[in-house]
């Protein structure tokens, strides 16, 4: 099973996209196990995950993620992120996998 991080400032708004995300996956029979994370604890996890997505507010860290030994780090468009688009997102995420 693969596995992706979603990171945020907090966590929170992401937490709840993660929900969107993963009711859409279900949906479409895909097996991928997707967790959400502060960016403050993110590293704690990067090693197990296949692919990293981070909230537009946070793509500044992209960089450093990929130096940390992350995997297709991307960065969640503004638009998908404040839309909550999770089919757009859990299709970019099919994308790096």
């Amino acid at each position: 099973m693969k596995r992706v991080l979603v990171c945020c400032n907090t966590g929170v708004t992401t937490s709840l996209l993660v929900a969107k995300i993963k009711a859409v996956a279900e949906s479409r029979g895909l097996e991928i196990e997707i967790e959400a994370s502060p960016i403050s604890t993110a590293a704690d996890h990067i090693s197990d995950a296949d692919a990293v997505l981070l909230g537009p507010q946070v793509g500044f860290a992209k960089e450093a993620f990929e130096e940390a030994g992350a995997k297709n780090v991307r960065v969640i468009s503004t638009e998908d992120y404040a839309t909550q688009n999770a089919e757009k997102i859990l299709d970019s995420i099919k994308g790096v996998l």
